[in-house]
């Protein structure tokens, strides 16, 4: 397994990272490698370009004008 060694990391982050570490019932090392396996398993976040189109499955029936009358006049 890996180790891995900061340096210059400014107190206050540190404080931070303890007390965090210490909410989750973690030691520093552990609470780093989860803050890291959090951030960086993430998927990245679609492009619009990668929406073009998703969800219009959900609309195909449905007439805009309609759907907005009908939750507008939800609202009243």
């Amino acid at each position: 397994m890996a180790t891995l060694n900061v340096k210059n990391m400014p107190d206050a982050l540190y404080e931070k990272l303890k007390a965090r570490a210490k909410q989750e019932r973690r030691s520093v090392a552990q609470e780093v490698t989860s803050l890291l396996a959090a951030a960086l398993d993430t998927p990245a976040p679609l492009s619009i370009m990668d929406l073009k189109g998703l969800g219009k499955d959900l609309w195909q029936d449905v007439d805009p004008a309609v759907h907005i009358e009908t939750e507008r006049a939800a609202w009243d």
